[in-house]
Order: structure tokens, then sequence, then C-alpha cells
């Protein structure tokens, strides 16, 4: 039986997601709910409507096509009643502009393999190859292990990005199947962890540590650097010494941006980070230079 999963998207020729062309799988699914998430309708597995109010030429269509009462039309605008949505898709059909998108669908394994070959050359001449992403790849554990098969037998790099949220047993698994892990570290703070994320910081720091305890080369940290949470020389240098003290060597600081923010409008949900202001680049020289005088490569970006 052909094993499927819960996609977001699946992008072509990315450069920030590993070395070289890569294609990215966005896996569905994530055990946390980090408050500044810029994908959050890859938190939870399914279909998500999406509206782009600013495409919106107020024609009524979608509301006249809806049958579930799931739109009404107000001021010369669709009012999405997202409760009452079945997922018919009908009002995404009639839009004229594009202002209705449903984000999520389920794939067979084999089909997302054929489309990651489709570039296969480029992966081989760039040093490149398949990055599994989401939400949080490890959610839907079987297919994505599947997808690592799959890949490996047609000889192709595999990174998996991820937060580290599950249990160490499964990474034991995927190890022998993966390349690289793009690993996530956000804060050394239990407390402040959670409130944010909803993640143990005990299961988190146990898997980054089992993977650089197995094979350090294999992994590179990236901190998320975010106003009010952990852009301070504090937060940032305990990570440091705790990424020195499991002997791992590369580490990718992100500047928070706050281009997720539409998202969340799109979604009709709140956007609950205080911060709308973007890092820039610039402001994080300083503790690049922390992170080097520990001995550590940092880069800036990922």
């Amino acid at each position: 039986m052909q094993k499927k999963l819960s996609i977001m998207e699946i992008e072509r020729f990315a450069i920030h997601d590993g070395p070289g062309i890569r294609t990215t799988v966005f896996l569905q699914g994530c055990p946390l709910h980090c408050l500044w998430c810029a994908n959050p309708e890859s938190q939870k597995i399914g279909m998500h409507l999406l509206y782009f109010a600013h495409k919106c030429v107020g024609c009524g269509a979608c509301y006249r096509a809806c049958q579930y009462e799931a739109i009404s039309f107000e001021n010369e605008r669709p009012v999405f009643h997202r409760e009452k949505c079945v997922q018919c898709r009908k009002c995404e059909e009639v839009c004229i502009s594009n202002a209705i998108h449903f984000s999520g669908e389920v794939m067979e394994v084999s089909d997302i393999v054929d489309r990651i070959l489709r570039d296969k050359e480029y992966y081989k001449n760039s040093g490149g190859g398949v990055t599994i992403s989401g939400g949080e790849a490890f959610v839907q554990f079987e297919g994505f292990m599947e997808l690592l098969k799959q890949c490996k037998e047609h000889k192709i790099h595999t990174a998996v990005e991820t937060c580290g949220q599950y249990s160490t047993e499964k990474i034991r698994e995927v190890m022998p199947l993966v390349d690289l892990f793009l690993f996530d570290f956000k804060h050394t703070n239990a407390q402040k962890l959670y409130e944010y994320t909803g993640g143990d910081l005990d299961q988190i720091l146990a898997n980054i540590q089992y993977v650089a305890s197995t094979d350090p080369t294999k992994i590179i940290i990236r901190v998320p650097v975010l106003p009010g949470f952990n852009f301070d020389e504090q937060s940032l240098g305990d990570m440091f010494d705790k990424i020195v003290e499991y002997g791992i060597k590369n580490v990718h600081l992100l500047p928070y941006h706050t281009l997720g923010i539409s998202k969340y409008e799109q979604l009709g949900r709140p956007y609950t980070f205080a911060s709308t202001t973007s890092v820039m680049k610039e402001e994080l020289v300083p503790y690049k230079k922390l992170g080097e005088n520990k001995g550590l490569k940092v880069q800036i970006g990922g």
C-alpha cells in the first residue's frame, strides 16, 4: 500500500535550505506553536483557506458559489465563516482574481519523489538535493521515512529541517537516511521556551546531543533571533556555550522577519507575537563575533 504525506507545498530551486540547489518539501503538522511562526498554515494537517484581501475585486462570485453559508458578503467584500467551510473549493474555482487559495494537499510519496527527480541533474552539478521541512517532518513519521528511503535509493542528498520535539528513538531510526540536520535551537530557558513555543527543552536538547555525539558533521544549528525572546547577549551566549559543549561547529543566525504576519490575516487568525519589527542582518554582526570567539563557525542567514 502506497504511503502518503500531507504537504503544504513543494518548492523547486531553493538555495537557503541546505547546500546547493535543492527541492524543499514542506510537510504539514507541528507539535509546537511558535508565536512567530512564518508558516502557520503548516501547523495543522489538513486544508486551510487563505484569503488575499489585496487581490479581491469584490465581485461576490465566491459568496454566490458557496452552498454552505460559509461566506457572507458585507461592504462589497466576502466575510469567511471558516467553521462552516467544508473545503469544497468552489469559491477558489470561481474567484477571478485568485484572491482565494486552499493550502494543503495529500500526495503519495512516489509522486513527491517523481517531482524531486525532475531536478536531479541540478543537484549533481551544485551539490544539492532534497530538504524536508514543515511544519515538522517527524509528525508524519511513516511517510517521512518512506520519502527518505526513496530519495536515498536515487542517491539524492537529504536534509531535514527540524524543531527536535519528538522521541530520540525516532531520530535514531532516521539517522542512516539523513545527510544533514538543520536543527532549530531557540532558547536555553525551559520556561521561556515552553511559554513561547510549547517546546520541551530537555527533549530537544537530547535530540541535538544525540545527533552531535553520533556524527557532528551532520548537524547545523539554526537560531531564529527574535526581539523580546532571545535577541540579547545573555540568551545567545548561553546557546553558543551549549552548542560548543556538544561539539557542534556550524551555526546559522536567522534574523526575525515580519513576512509571515500577512499569513495570519489570510487565515483569519490573530498574530500574537509582540514584535512587528524585523531584525536587520547587520544587527547580528556582534553576535556572530561572539559565537566565533567561542570557536564556532557562524553565518548570518540560512
